[in-house]
């Protein structure tokens, strides 16, 4: 800031102020003439002048741009802090491209605005500010020069303009914002299904939809160039109307030459301000709609939230009760009133038809989803009354679609416990099945796994996951349809290392196969968000739903 006020002070009042002090008296015709030594002095103004204006224009930009781009980390670095943090039903409403999007686009265009706006910011309005403190104090010392004031009169009329496209650009900045998450979006699902795409033969579709979003985005960009630089010669029509006053005003009251051509830069520098400053608020406003969007997850509220006071549970056993839980998507109830005690060790299979409510029943355990009512507790403590770290210590997750990061195969197993040694987790992936089959790869467990595991069958990468909560051995294990990706041979295997995974633990299994649910000394059927029956396998034959499953050998 100290360097935008030498700047504008040099620039808006220092050149102007020289050129009328310095230069014209030199070559006025009644001027003595002066000494070459007095002569180099008087030139050497010029440069240092400028110098001046240079150096301390170079360094306010230099320096509020290591401000506005350490903002800028500090902004990414919280917005990623914040999706951390957030919970699943945030995702489940916001697809994964549209974050991307805001992630990337958004944060981009917030940069750009940061990084140019930075170099006017504040040098403008300081040289804006000087050169009419120059033009103000020039006419108080000569009455003559008065008409310059008239000449500054159209000042304020430049408002009109600024406030006329910056709205509309506003506006556009931000639906074009939306149109390039949009756009995202459609790029990301088809890169996602490109299987489907091509089995389907879908590419003339989805070739015709992204062609249509395209066109939507470039009639909106040019929309946006249209308000962004129209204002710039807006603004120099308005502010020649003042400088042809100033020439009509001037040879009025017979300014002579000399006069009139000292004040000229100081107008220049006067309109020449205010059409930058225009420029900003354009420039603000095209990142204004890109930060808005930014702050719609900043802002954002987090509901899953660890407690001020956190209880631990020092040895856990692995005692689940549910107390009148229910739970809802918006408007939708999905869980209703469920109450359940399930005593530690114990095995419980969770079946039903589809949409009854089996995997947020398991979601809401380690608090991926918040209840709306009901409390759930482990081992007697509330799950609201532990850190969620502290809770998911206890868990061990295997989804039906296990992800696998693009790191070593060794890295993603380990995943489960950190700190484990290379020989723990070989152990791990030998109870999983996974560690004959990584030995034959030429690199071994250190081979990359590739985006998402795209380097592994599907079969493979659930292995993997196995071999994560093998490695974990927490109290509690939740497998959701986890065997589902398994050939017959595969499932087998696994279903005899889980014999010896589960011993100890409790484990809660969602299974389409009966066969993965024979070991479970407790069948839990939901219907409709409720629990409908409970019991073993014999006494829930008589239930005409699970008896229809059954028969179907269903369990969805």
């Amino acid at each position: 800031m100290i360097c935008a006020v030498i700047y504008g002070l040099s620039s808006g009042f220092g050149i102007a102020y020289m050129l009328e002090k310095v230069i014209p008296p030199l070559f006025e015709e009644t001027a003595e003439r002066i000494d070459t030594p007095t002569l180099f002095l008087l030139a050497s103004l010029i440069p240092l002048a400028f110098l001046a204006r240079g150096l301390s224009g170079f360094f306010n930009t230099y320096l509020i741009n290591v401000v506005g781009l350490n903002i800028l980390k500090d902004l990414r670095k919280e917005l990623f802090d914040k999706l951390q943090q957030l919970q699943l039903a945030f995702y489940k409403k916001s697809p994964s491209g549209e974050l991307l999007s805001r992630l990337s686009a958004d944060t981009t265009m917030v940069q750009q605005t940061l990084t140019t706006v930075a170099n006017d910011i504040i040098k403008q309005p300081a040289v804006l500010v000087f050169a009419l403190g120059f033009i103000v104090y020039a006419s108080i010392v000569n009455r003559e020069m008065i008409f310059v004031l008239a000449s500054i009169s159209v000042i304020p009329l430049c408002v009109l303009p600024v406030r006329y496209f910056g709205k509309r650009l506003l506006k556009r900045a931000r639906q074009q914002q939306d149109m390039v998450g949009d756009l995202t979006d459609v790029m990301a699902e088809n890169i996602s299904g490109v299987r489907e795409v091509r089995a389907f033969s879908l590419q003339d579709q989805q070739s015709k939809k992204f062609s249509e979003r395209v066109m939507t985005l470039l009639t909106t960009q040019l929309k946006v160039v249209k308000y962004y630089h129209i204002l710039s010669p807006t603004i120099e029509i308005v502010t020649s109307v003042g400088v042809a006053l100033a020439f009509v005003f001037a040879y009025q009251k017979g300014v002579s030459l000399s006069t009139f051509m000292t004040l000229m830069p100081v107008l220049y520098f006067s309109y020449d301000s205010i059409k930058r400053i225009g420029n900003i608020y354009n420039q603000i406003q095209a990142g204004t709609g890109a930060l808005e969007r930014l702050e719609e997850i900043l802002y954002e509220p987090v509901t899953i939230t660890d407690p001020e006071t956190p209880r631990t549970v020092k040895t856990p056993q692995g005692a689940v009760a549910f107390q009148e839980v229910s739970f809802q998507y918006g408007e939708e109830p999905v869980l209703r009133d469920v109450s359940i005690d399930i005593p530690a060790g114990s095995t419980v299979a969770i079946v039903g038809p589809s949409g009854a409510g089996k995997s947020t029943f398991i979601s809401l355990i380690p608090r991926f989803y918040e209840a709306n009512s009901g409390e759930i507790t482990i081992d007697g403590v509330s799950i609201k009354a532990m850190t969620q770290t502290h809770l998911r210590s206890m868990m061990a997750v295997v989804p039906q679609d296990s992800f696998l990061f693009r790191d070593t195969l060794l890295s993603n197993i380990r995943l489960g416990r950190p700190d484990a040694t290379d020989e723990e987790v070989y152990a791990a992936a030998r109870h999983a099945h996974i560690h004959d089959f990584i030995e034959t790869l030429p690199r071994g467990y250190q081979t990359m796994a590739g985006e998402r595991g795209s380097q592994l069958s599907g079969g493979q990468r659930q292995r993997i996951a196995l071999a994560r909560a093998f490695l974990r051995d927490a109290p509690i294990l939740i497998l959701d349809e986890a065997t589902s990706s398994l050939d017959s041979e595969s499932e087998l295997k696994i279903q005899e290392a889980l014999e010896e995974l589960v011993k100890d633990k409790t484990v809660f299994i969602v299974a389409h196969r009966f066969s993965t649910i024979r070991q479970a000394n407790l069948i839990l059927l939901f219907e409709a968000g409720r629990i409908v029956a409970q019991g073993d396998l014999q006494s829930l034959m008589k239930n005409p739903t699970f008896k229809r499953l059954y028969e179907n050998q269903l369990i969805l």
